[in-house]
């Protein structure tokens, strides 16, 4: 299934596909920054099964490159999926995702639909 770009409560968002190429460093987010802009999307929900686990280990420094990169480029990222075997094994991990939530270029949700409910109700709803 390829990434396709959905409006979600009015908000343009390109949702990746579960069996994309796994992003493993900012070359991999170079190319979906380049498929969001081409879709002129706002936001991209990347599966969370898409990253390798040093994504999630943050000594590795993986996971500040990468939303490093998105924010230059004023894109928004939802990692989408479970990563309660990580936040498990990491205070620092759990940490990043409460901070990350807080704010509104990073948000950790678990599914699309709380993803939904994060973008709030769409304009001609609200």
């Amino acid at each position: 299934m390829p990434d396709t770009l959905q409006h979600i409560n009015g908000t343009p968002v390109l949702v990746c596909a579960a069996d994309g190429e796994p992003v493993r460093g900012e070359r991999d987010a170079t190319d979906l920054i380049g498929e969001a802009f081409h879709h002129d999307a706002s936001w991209i929900a990347i599966p969370a099964d898409r990253f390798e686990d040093d994504f999630f280990r943050l000594h590795t420094r993986v996971a500040g490159e990468i939303v490093q990169k998105f924010a230059n480029y004023r894109l928004r990222v939802a990692i989408v999926g479970d990563i309660s075997r990580h936040t498990a094994a990491s205070s620092a991990l759990r940490d990043f995702v409460r901070e990350s939530n807080r704010g509104t270029q990073l948000w950790f949700v678990s599914d699309t639909e709380a993803l939904r409910d994060r973008l709030g109700p769409s304009p001609a709803n609200g």
